[in-house]
């Protein structure tokens, strides 16, 4: 988080009966961002499930998505907390 270093991270789950409408985002493979996502099947993007975690923590990185889809999700999570 600002100020501390913190990441702001999200789960990501390939239970997609989980999927809260209008927060959560399903990533299917016929999705642009599939194959930069570097996961194996559909999964769900879960913004309903975030966590702050420090920098420490963070072993590495095993995928990406598109400047679009990070916009898109930040799009879907400024929703939903707005009141």
């Amino acid at each position: 988080m600002p100020g501390f270093g913190d990441w702001l991270v999200c789960g990501v789950s390939t239970q997609l009966h989980q999927l809260v409408a209008g927060i959560d985002e399903q990533v299917s493979p016929s999705d642009p961002d599939f194959r930069l996502s570097g996961l194996t099947q559909a999964s769900l993007i879960r913004l309903s499930f975030l966590q702050s975690v420090p920098l420490s923590a963070i072993m590495g990185r095993i995928g990406a998505i598109s400047t679009e889809g990070h916009r898109r999700l930040l799009a879907n999570l400024v929703r939903h907390l707005t009141p």
